[in-house]
């Protein structure tokens, strides 16, 4: 590799740790102004080569601090307090006796851990002894969202809801869309702030947001926050949504449903193969994650992300398709979403719609009745359609509502039951 290569190659990753630290700091908020509306999205104009160079020395120390401000290293005391994070005692861990080791049962990963390691999710740690979680009461981020965001097609339409995220994930996908947020050490926030659960209750009602959504990251890593949030929720009536890759062990899920009203699933693929070569995780425990929300009575509508070439065969969405009308029913909403270049699969290009509209045509032929489209735009596929008369009874454009036809969880046409929660 020449010298203008390893400039350029050099710059490159810079300019990614540039741009994710930029959107974390951005994150950043301070009580009620840090609730930020949805915003459509601008492009910013990509820099020439010579302008790339130019900021080489900005980029490479900005390098520098990040790798020095990172969690490598013991996670002790004197460190979390230094970096203003919690050293709140995990739930679903064993004290392996006199070792000083500790064993996660939170996720399948079952970490198990020297004193001073971190787990595989970053963010819950062994110090001195205990399994702690070092993000308890510090979001990340926090937004409100229109429901129809998350994906929520059938659970309460038109209502907003407070988002909450903290760093730190259990799963490693290449795709991941907030990997700024979900691949980062709570180490490398670049501001820490505390936000205790009767705090994000207070700031959900002063914004007239009757929903909690536990979203961006997935919140089974910052369990103890969702669980104690989520539980003063329902003290206060408001709701609580989660939106999760489901890689979670069935007894610590089957505690957090008691105070979940709603989830949307998202299915990486149909094989344990394509789970360990795309985020380290394996399907099994995502599928009985699946049938435990169900069995719990809790909300479900399911999500499939499908990414060219790797998960987009016919047999795939036959398989995925046939999996959720005989274990969950065939009123569960499932929503094909569409890729785009993320993270660490820049080089795939963004999927077909017309592989898409096969996905959904299979779903459909299968019998499932409620099939979505997500990421495109202005399709009919976003609409929802009585099964029964098929008529539309609601109208979507992206996530706002044009139209609604249902009357007590029936169709205003027909009278035929919706499945949902309805207003």
């Amino acid at each position: 590799m020449n010298k203008k290569k390893r400039i350029i190659f050099a710059v490159a990753i810079a300019l990614v740790l540039v741009a994710g630290w930029a959107l974390v700091n951005m994150s950043n908020y301070n009580d009620t102004q840090s609730i930020q509306k949805e915003q459509t999205a601008t492009t910013a104009p990509q820099q020439n080569e010579a302008s790339l160079t130019n900021n080489l020395q900005k980029a490479e120390e900005t390098v520098k601090n990040s790798l020095v401000r990172s969690s490598g290293g013991k996670v002790t005391r004197k460190k979390v307090e230094k970096y203003n994070l919690s050293l709140h005692e995990a739930s679903f861990y064993e004290q392996l006796g006199k070792t000083g080791k500790a064993a996660c049962s939170l996720c399948p990963h079952s970490c198990v851990l020297d004193e001073g390691e971190a787990g595989h999710c970053r963010v819950r740690a062994n110090v001195e002894g205990k399994l702690r979680s070092l993000v308890y009461a510090r979001p990340i981020t926090m937004h409100l969202d229109p429901i129809e965001k998350k994906p929520f097609f059938h659970f309460q339409p038109t209502e907003k809801t407070l988002s909450v995220a903290t760093a730190g994930c259990n799963m490693r996908c290449r795709n991941c869309q907030n990997w700024h947020i979900s691949q980062l050490s709570p180490f490398e926030m670049d501001e820490v702030k505390v936000k205790s659960p009767k705090e994000i209750i207070k700031l959900a009602k002063s914004n007239n947001a009757d929903i909690i959504s536990y979203t961006y990251n997935d919140p089974i890593v910052f369990y103890e926050y969702m669980f104690d949030i989520a539980k003063l929720a329902h003290a206060n009536d408001i709701k609580n949504t989660m939106v999760t890759a489901g890689h979670i062990n069935k007894k610590p899920l089957r505690k957090l449903c008691q105070y979940m009203d709603a989830v949307t699933l998202d299915v990486k693929g149909m094989t344990n193969e394509f789970y360990r070569r795309f985020n380290t995780g394996r399907l099994d425990p995502v599928l009985d994650a699946l049938k435990v929300i169900d069995e719990e009575g809790v909300w479900l509508e399911v999500s499939y992300l499908v990414i060219p070439g790797e998960n987009d065969s016919e047999k795939d969405f036959k398989k995925f398709s046939k999996w959720v009308k005989d274990n969950l029913g065939h009123g569960t909403p499932v929503h094909f979403l569409r890729f785009f270049p993320k993270f660490k699969m820049k080089s795939k290009p963004a999927t077909p719609v017309s592989t898409l509209e096969q996905a959904r045509g299979i779903a459909l032929e299968t019998g499932l009745d409620y099939v979505y489209l997500g990421n495109v735009r202005n399709s009919d596929a976003e609409n929802t359609y009585c099964p029964n008369c098929n008529k539309k009874i609601i109208d979507r454009s992206g996530y706002r509502i044009n139209e609604l036809h249902i009357d007590g969880g029936k169709c205003a046409y027909c009278g035929t039951s919706i499945n949902g929660i309805w207003k």
